[in-house]
């Protein structure tokens, strides 16, 4: 997801469960509103913001780099069958990819 503009820049899954342009700008509102919460100002980067709804997660990870924030990963998946530790836990690899690919160049 583009957080500038909130536009989706690239999808993969299953589409039927939500509109990935609807998709894209309310979670660009989100991870804004987080990112420049002053109450959940910690005095370090936030790498991650999870949302839990009542049959689903949210995972949504700002990608590493030189993007200043500006890019972000989002994840939905079901949560009666997901597994949300394996699925930080694999998303963490694949941003970890994105960051060795980005110091590489």
């Amino acid at each position: 997801m583009d957080g500038t503009s909130g536009l989706a820049i690239a999808a993969a899954g299953r589409h039927d469960l939500v509109d990935q342009h609807e998709d894209a700008a309310a979670t660009t509102d989100i991870v804004r509103s987080v990112l420049h919460c002053a109450a959940l100002a910690t005095g370090s980067d936030d790498t991650e913001i999870i949302v839990c709804g009542t049959h689903a997660y949210h995972l949504l990870n700002p990608l590493p780099g030189d993007f200043a924030g500006q890019l972000f990963v989002h994840v939905l998946f079901d949560g009666d069958t997901g597994n949300l530790a394996l699925a930080r836990y694999r998303l963490r690899g694949i941003l970890a990819e994105f960051a060795a690919d980005d110091h590489e160049r």
